[in-house]
């Protein structure tokens, strides 16, 4: 079959190299489909505090974070360590945010949107279905051997993301996001990191001055079960991008409560708003960006619509224009 060894082994090579080149080693691809599930559950199911520093453009903060699984429930408070102070509590998803403002303390309730080390969903599939994913290399974080994971979208509508993952624990360590240039837009990671199992609570409450008076600001937000409004509907959402939220809430200094719908493809999200617009007030139209968030306006007859996302411009662009009008 083949004319010499030398032939074979020429075309062994030529073969390696395209497998190496194309990513065709199902079990790694396997193993690295599991070692992320198992990071998905970790950040849950762990007990751990350290420090992380997140990076995004030119700007800089440290957070101090101390989360706790009792079994049953997760609680966890995150403390900003730069400029103006900040904290973060959460117990189940359910975040209270205490602000300073004005000689006083606003206390925010929100619901949970995942903050770090959570960033992924508990359920893979979707993020299976618009990703590629394969191993790196083992590289060391806050002290810790970690394996990098390199999820590739399939398409231009979404950016890549690049995971450090604790070889021993599964918890997520890093993680990079970087645009269609390679270029790394956001980065997180522990600079310190403890693993505990104490199941004492003492530590979860924030730390409030006794002589100042504090004010409680719940959120008005309003679940919506359905996805049609009296004037608008969606139709051809970007691929991959589905509906997970629609609140309409009311927002400081504007006269009319705001719709507010999250989209998102199992790991990046954009927000939609819609909004009457204000009586002799100029509409927003086109793209613009502001550090690595980009945003896309348009209007229509009386409604502003802006999307707002850490997703490529295209992908706002087109969420946006989802949006129909109908009378």
């Amino acid at each position: 079959m083949f004319k010499s060894l030398a032939q074979m082994r020429n075309i062994l090579v030529l073969l390696f190299a395209f497998i190496a080149q194309h990513g065709f080693a199902a079990e790694d691809d396997e193993a690295a489909w599991q070692m992320l599930q198992k990071s998905a559950v970790a950040a849950h199911a762990l007990s751990y505090q350290g420090i992380f520093v997140c990076n995004s453009g030119k700007q800089s903060r440290s957070v101090e974070i101390k989360h706790m699984f009792d079994g049953q429930n997760e609680f966890s408070r995150n403390v900003v360590l730069d400029g103006a102070p900040r904290e973060v509590l959460s117990q189940d998803g359910n975040l209270v945010i205490y602000n300073p403002k004005n000689e006083k303390i606003v206390i925010e309730k929100r619901r949970g949107h995942n903050m770090f080390p959570v960033v992924l969903p508990k359920n893979l599939e979707r993020i299976k279905a618009n990703y590629r994913l394969k191993m790196g290399g083992i590289e060391r974080v806050a002290g810790r051997d970690a394996q990098v994971l390199l999820l590739t979208p399939k398409d231009q509508l979404r950016y890549q993301h690049h995971f450090w993952v604790d070889t021993e624990f599964g918890l997520i360590l890093k993680s990079v996001i970087l645009n269609h240039q390679n270029e790394a837009i956001d980065q997180i990671g522990f600079s310190q990191l403890n693993l505990f199992n104490t199941l004492n609570l003492d530590w979860f409450k924030p730390k409030i001055d006794a002589n100042k008076d504090y004010v409680m600001e719940e959120e008005n937000a309003t679940d919506v079960d359905t996805s049609l409004s009296p004037h608008w509907m969606l139709k051809d959402l970007p691929a991959g991008y589905r509906k997970v939220e629609q609140m309409v809430r009311k927002v400081r200094g504007k006269d009319f409560p705001v719709t507010h719908v999250v989209f998102s493809d199992g790991l990046a999200s954009v927000s939609l708003f819609i909004e009457p617009l204000a009586k002799d007030v100029k509409p927003k139209t086109g793209a613009s960006s502001v550090g690595n968030t980009n945003f896309y306006s348009r209007a229509s007859g009386f409604l502003q619509v802006t999307s707002v996302g850490e997703v490529p411009a295209a992908t706002t662009a087109s969420i946006a224009n989802a949006v129909v009008f109908v009378k």
